[in-house]
């Protein structure tokens, strides 16, 4: 579950970067390996932050490490909070547009596939836990 306000007894016990790379109103998703949590889903560049590092330094290296993309630019939109059952965490969501489609390099022991969607396209994908929320809170959609 996800929450703009940070909820009562919220104990993160860590942070976590993502970024909506666009392109022409698309979105890029990457597929996950089936052996990785949430194995076979789809989720925008992410990754925790490390100890000592910002998140902004967080989001460009993850975005390097899963992509090889060197972002020009991420802008921060919004830091929302996430109660799963076991554990809470911070998440930050990064927009980043380029002007045209970058070349996307994988790392095959991550991710197995990426495409460009829509907004409105990747929510009828099968979906990272809550990714189908921060697509709707940062496009406004409903």
């Amino acid at each position: 579950m996800i929450y703009e306000e940070e909820p009562e007894n919220f104990e993160p016990t860590f942070e976590v970067v993502g970024c909506f790379v666009e392109v022409d109103g698309k979105i890029l998703l990457l597929h996950r390996q089936d052996h990785k949590p949430q194995g076979g889903t789809w989720g925008c560049p992410a990754g925790k932050v490390d100890e000592g590092e910002n998140i902004g330094e967080a989001i460009v290296r993850e975005v390097m490490e899963e992509t090889g993309l060197n972002l020009p630019e991420a802008n921060h939109f919004k830091k929302i909070f996430v109660r799963l059952p076991d554990y809470d965490f911070v998440y930050h969501i990064f927009h980043s547009p380029f002007e045209e489609k970058p070349e996307i390099n994988l790392r095959s022991e991550e991710h197995k596939d990426f495409q460009w969607a829509s907004p409105e396209d990747a929510l009828g994908l099968p979906l990272v836990l809550d990714e189908d929320l921060c697509i709707k809170l940062f496009f406004g959609l409903e």
